[in-house]
């Protein structure tokens, strides 16, 4: 009875994702006729903060954040970062731009872009999509994009592993970030997040709880090297894991 209450009530929360992104969505292609990146990134964060709510009120799924501290706030606007985030559902790339003070570059598959109403708003804002199969260009593409988008006090966002991970395992932690790190010479701050449990990956089922994200300290790039900075992050964040969701790690 409670699987089906939480199929029910997860359909539901579809729906309404369904019913306010599409005149969201068309109001901020719209709007970007005649406003700039900053203005459609915070019209589009609108809809995130909204679906945030939703999941919520419909679903039950609650969020509590530890570290906040160690980002710039919003009154530091020159000050950029790279956050390099564990990435187990749906639910952090909703809520990372509703959540954070500076506008979000994420670096994503430009097959996101292909999706109806979603995708033509993210195609409005100061993204970078990549060609996955083309990785030198994707590479220099990243570099190029993510140190113009920093120095206009930006952050870049990236998921190391990936793709999403299932709850209690772990990915092959990329040293994309770390590279992007070391040319813009900006720090890197790790984020874990235990969203699967609540937000599954390769699932529309959303259970009842509460999602810990946890921020760490920034993590400077000077005089470093990719693979050993990366490895720094991921041992940060893979131990900060363990410790907010050690039952999914018992085995």
């Amino acid at each position: 009875m409670q699987r089906l209450f939480s199929a029910l009530r997860s359909a539901f929360y579809i729906a309404f994702l369904t019913a306010t992104v599409i005149p969201w969505a068309t109001v901020v292609v719209l709007a970007s006729a005649v406003l700039n990146g900053t203005r459609i990134y915070w019209m589009c964060a609108g809809w995130l903060k909204l679906s945030i709510w939703g999941a919520r009120a419909i679903c039950g799924v609650n969020y509590r954040i530890h570290g906040m501290e160690n980002v710039p706030d919003a009154a530091h606007t020159r000050d950029a970062v790279i956050l390099a985030s564990k990435h187990q559902s749906t639910w952090e790339t909703f809520a990372f731009p509703a959540l954070m003070p500076h506008p979000l570059c994420y670096v994503f598959k430009r097959e996101l872009l292909w999706i109806p109403f979603f995708g033509w708003a993210m195609a409005r804002m100061d993204m970078i999509h990549i060609d996955r199969s083309k990785r030198a260009e994707a590479w220099s593409k990243v570099a190029e994009q993510g140190k113009r988008y920093m120095a206009e006090g930006n952050w870049v966002i990236m998921f190391p592993e990936g793709t999403r991970a299932a709850r209690g395992e772990q990915g092959v932690y990329k040293s994309g970030a770390s590279r992007l790190a070391i040319a813009a010479g900006k720090p890197i701050v790790p984020i874990a997040v235990t969203s699967a449990v609540c937000w599954p990956r390769k699932s529309f089922l959303l259970k009842p709880g509460t999602i810990d994200v946890s921020i760490g300290r920034p993590i400077s790039s000077e005089g470093r090297q990719p693979d050993e900075l990366m490895r720094e992050v991921e041992t940060w964040i893979e131990a900060e894991m363990r410790r907010l969701d050690p039952e999914a790690y018992a085995a």
